[in-house]
């Protein structure tokens, strides 16, 4: 096992904390609740913002006649601001989806609802660059360097609104029961610079040289409401780190191949 020096700090409890092992779903903490809404509402205010600032391009710049050079770089600062504030709401919204995620069991909501950031990015810029191309009050090389700029834009902050792993709240779950059934209750531990949790205060990777020096254990909840998105994927070498028999894990994995677990 690996030697502990870290200071332990044990997260407190709270009632949904508690219940969490004994439900079939998972549910987040109500602190994990609360923080995710206000991060969705944010989120919504910098994409109202972001599709405000395209109408104002559209209906106002574009029809400016003639369209001048200062058009241009004003069409160009436009372009950057909304794409500033689509990928600020995006990172947003995913967080958010991380601290409450949607269930796989509504295959349309959970899509839309991970996906929703590069939903709104092409709301945000798809018009705008179709009105740049159609545009009859501009010149060929201005459209050439707003279309092919705002391409580039919407690609990059299509790229950051994109949840290329996306969680569910049947992954947390499964997570969950993992730990119930290799250790026998639902208990886990992590780092406040680590992005996983982990079986046991002997686990070497909760033991590494870190700035604040500490150690944070509670429930599966409280780790995801600490920011921890998933269980660690060194089942195998923290089973023996923190004294469990292999054959649990191996039990385990088996039982989760075969549809065992939900």
């Amino acid at each position: 096992m690996a030697k502990r020096t870290k200071k332990v700090v044990r997260v407190e409890s709270t009632p949904d904390a508690e219940t969490s092992s004994t439900e079939s779903n998972w549910k987040p903490t109500a602190e994990s609740k609360s923080k995710a809404g206000r991060f969705r509402i944010i989120a919504a205010v910098l994409w109202v913002l972001a599709i405000a600032t395209e109408a104002f391009a559209i209906f106002w710049l574009l029809r400016q006649v003639p369209f001048e050079t200062w058009h241009l770089i004003l069409l160009i600062g436009l372009l950057v601001v909304i794409a500033g504030l689509a990928i600020g709401g995006s990172l947003l919204w995913k967080k958010a989806n991380r601290l409450d995620p949607a269930s796989k069991k509504d295959k349309f909501r959970f899509f839309v609802q991970n996906q929703l950031g590069a939903i709104v990015t092409a709301i945000a810029f798809l018009p705008l660059i179709v009105m740049i191309l159609l545009n009859k009050d501009m010149d060929g090389k201005q459209k050439g360097i707003a279309g092919g700029i705002a391409v580039v834009l919407l690609l990059v902050a299509a790229y950051f609104g994109v949840d290329w792993n996306a969680p569910s709240q049947e992954d947390y779950a499964n997570d969950r029961d993992a730990v119930v059934f290799l250790t026998g209750q639902d208990e886990v531990t992590w780092t406040q610079s680590g992005s996983v949790f982990h079986l046991c205060q002997d686990a070497s990777d909760v033991n590494r040289e870190s700035k604040d020096g500490q150690i944070f254990v509670g429930t599966t909840q409280e780790a995801v409401a600490a920011g921890k998105s998933r269980l660690t994927k060194k089942l195998a070498q923290e089973v023996r780190e923190c004294g469990i028999d292999p054959q649990k894990l191996e039990d385990w994995e088996n039982q989760d191949v075969t549809g065992g677990s939900e």
